[in-house]
């Protein structure tokens, strides 16, 4: 017996020696190539050299390359680890190409050269092939790899017996939850019958079974996300909306303003989130109450030893190869983005939104740098044995909002998010722990024409029009515009517009409203109005404000302090038994209750505006220039997914709400691997006083007189999660 694992280890030794060395010559027949089609490398003496000699001089330096990269290159990324993972990513061709630079310095006499410039493209392209060749062969040698993978599983097993925790068979099941962004329900379930996603249909044919769930009126990551992770998402109104006490902007996916939230949250509850317990969180915007974190806008504010937030990428940066792949990928996204757009352009796609400027960059972010960034880390959470995980995969949703949520764009997308479950559950299966998979999003894609597409101008010019305030001549001459300016004018009882009316020579005053989108919900909010303006105050200060929302065929609804108003003068009181039921049905049962909930939130909007939907081909207009959209009601935004192991226990019927998720996984959770123990309030999060802002006055989006933002027309990625 004894003799046979002798044979066994031999035998590994040996594979890995082998593939050491077809590696080191990969790299080294890569140098030769390279130093005879680039001007500016050289591998030989001034005075030339034989042909065995430079082939020797290239093995020198591969091999010096490559012992100084798995040395050396750790302890760099490291040194780094306060960059952000977009800036570390770029950094690592100037770093691989000083190895390089180093590597050739130690060949004997001098006898390789190269420009500091060329140096740069020669290591990445060594390490791409480097990386390429290990793959190759570990996919030739399957066993190799999955021996690989439970070395790396057995020596955690071992560090944690030493620390006295258990082992795989003693280890109760943990759970890693995955959120696939912005993916439907029924997209989900066509994506898995139509084979873009095995891994999904396999799981769902062998164990797993799937259910919609509705979400909050606010159906958006910002809200659901958490909702799900720490419980509660009591006064998050919309992905963005205005507080009158401070006089600012709140954004869901701006660090200080996610800080806050959870803060808010955890303050609510009076529990640190889902993941307090051994938990990981990677690539979200809150927490959970989790100590392993990666990308999680919540915390990435801090600085400190305490951000923790960016260490997740250390793994995965840590090998150039890495690097040097994720930035080829970024590049060929970045490229079939633009291919794309041109195609939609030359072909006349409608509907289309404009898809130029950063855009392709902020896409190839989401798709390739988040996900690789993301998936690693789940990888290392798994084979660490982590009771809890929770992943958010953003790529489908950024996508979605400029392709539209189904076609060739978001097809393709969803194909890659398979692979990567795919990729994470055969990691799983040498994990120091078994694994049960929950998947879930935190709400779809609504498609449709913006709009401004369909009408011609935006929320924010009806509004102005509506309230007899400057707009462009451009929005004065669209139908919109016109019918807006002819019921001021009726309201005021004037037979035809003045200069007065036009507002071409009136200056912007400071009570002028502050109009937000969040796909298609709109809020409107007035800044001189202390406290929630009524129905009477806004109709006093601006008669056909309302009519002219209300009646517009792009709105579907209002809601006012406490009433709905539909098209054609109907209102509806939500403190009337079905009348709002009613006058909601075409938005989907539960509509009128979350309209009601939001109608509770101390930070609702003045006028809340949701636009129009078309039940019949479930079309909304976005507020935003999306034309895959979510956010308010109408459609499949409102249906996301949640899919789990039958070894759990149902999830219930009829879930609603995103804090209605956050039951079930603590339910699942406690089923896995017993109570959860409640955390106070993480500190840094509780220290602002009772409504006093804890943000700081530099990191606050404050409304100017017109209601427009300082940095409008600056986007952050994955804006509209």
């Amino acid at each position: 017996m004894r003799r046979g694992r002798v044979r066994v280890r031999w035998r590994s030794a040996g594979g890995a020696l082998a593939r050491v060395v077809l590696v080191w010559a990969a790299s080294t027949l890569t140098m030769l190539v390279l130093a005879g089609i680039l001007p500016d490398f050289r591998l030989q003496s001034a005075d030339g050299d034989s042909v065995t000699r430079i082939g020797l001089t290239a093995a020198w330096g591969a091999g010096a390359f490559g012992l100084l990269t798995a040395l050396v290159w750790p302890v760099i990324v490291r040194a780094l680890l306060l960059v952000p993972a977009l800036v570390l990513g770029l950094l690592v061709f100037f770093l691989n190409g000083s190895l390089l630079l180093m590597a050739l310095s130690l060949v004997p006499d001098g006898r390789g050269a190269l420009a500091p410039e060329t140096a740069v493209v020669v290591a990445a392209v060594m390490s791409a092939v480097a990386s390429a060749t290990s793959t190759a062969l570990a996919v030739r040698d399957d066993e190799a790899y999955r021996r690989r993978l439970y070395r790396l599983a057995d020596r955690r097993r071992r560090r944690g017996r030493r620390a006295g925790g258990p082992g795989r068979e003693e280890a109760p099941p943990a759970l890693v939850v995955l959120q696939l962004d912005g993916v439907g329900y029924a997209e989900l379930r066509r994506a898995a019958a139509g084979g873009l996603m095995p891994t999904v249909a396999g799981w769902l044919e062998t164990g797993h079974r799937v259910t919609s769930w509705r979400t909050d009126w606010s159906s958006q990551t910002g809200a659901s996300q958490l909702g799900i992770l720490h419980g509660s998402n009591f006064d998050v109104p919309a992905f963005r909306w205005y507080e009158k006490e401070t006089g600012e902007v709140m954004v869901c996916n701006r660090p200080t303003c996610a800080a806050e939230l959870q803060r808010r949250a955890v303050a609510r509850t009076g529990d640190g989130g889902l993941l307090t317990l051994d938990g990981a969180s990677r690539g979200n915007l809150f927490s959970g109450g989790a100590d392993q974190l990666a990308l999680v806008l919540s915390v990435s504010a801090r600085r400190g030893r305490a951000n923790r937030s960016r260490a997740g990428y250390f793994a995965y940066f840590a090998d150039p190869a890495n690097a040097v792949r994720t930035a080829l990928s970024f590049v060929s996204e970045v490229v079939r983005e633009i291919g794309q757009s041109l195609r939609a352009r030359m072909r006349e796609v409608r509907p289309r939104v404009a898809r130029g400027g950063l855009y392709p960059l902020i896409r190839a972010f989401a798709t390739v740098i988040e996900r690789d960034v993301v998936v690693a880390a789940v990888i290392g959470d798994v084979l660490a044995g982590r009771t809890a995980v929770y992943a958010d995969l953003v790529a489908y949703d950024e996508v979605a909002h400029h392709s539209g949520p189904r076609g060739r764009d978001t097809d393709r997308v969803l194909a890659r998010l398979d692979r990567s479950l795919a990729l994470i559950a055969r990691v799983a299966e040498h994990a120091p722990r078994a694994y049960r998979f929950v998947l879930l999003s935190d709400h779809g894609q609504s498609p449709g024409e913006t709009f401004l597409g369909r009408y011609g101008l935006t929320l924010k010019d009806l509004v102005r029009a509506g309230c007899g305030l400057p707009v462009s001549r451009r929005v004065g001459r669209t139908r919109s515009g016109a019918e807006a300016r002819a019921a001021v004018l009726a309201a005021l009882h004037r037979p035809e517009e003045t200069g007065a009316e036009t507002g071409e020579d009136r200056p912007v005053r400071g009570s002028d409203p502050v109009v937000l989108a969040s796909g298609n919900l709109g809020l409107v909010s007035f800044p001189d109005v202390p406290g929630r303006a009524s129905r009477a105050r806004i109709e006093r200060s601006h008669p056909a404000l309302l009519a002219t929302l209300a009646n517009h065929p792009g709105v579907g609804f209002l809601l006012v302090d406490g009433e709905v108003l539909g098209p054609g003068g109907a209102v509806a009181r939500l403190d009337v038994p079905g009348e709002a039921e009613e006058l909601l049905a075409a938005f989907g049962p539960g509509a009128a209750d979350a309209v009601r909930r939001t109608d509770a939130f101390p930070h609702v909007a003045d006028i809340m505006v949701n636009s129009a939907y078309d039940p019949a081909t479930g079309e909304v207009h976005a507020f935003e220039e999306q034309i895959g959209s979510h956010g308010g009601l109408g459609g499949a935004q409102g249906l996301p997914f949640l899919m789990w192991p039958t070894e759990l226990s149902e999830p219930g019927p009829g879930l609603v709400g995103a804090e209605s998720v956050h039951a079930v996984l603590r339910r699942w959770l406690r089923e896995a691997d017993g109570p959860q123990v409640p955390l106070s309030a993480p500190g840094g999060l509780d220290s602002a006083t009772p409504g006093e802002s804890p943000l700081p006055k530099d990191h606050r989006w404050e409304a100017t007189s017109d209601g427009t933002l300082p940095s409008a027309g600056v986007r952050a990625p994955d804006e509209n999660r």
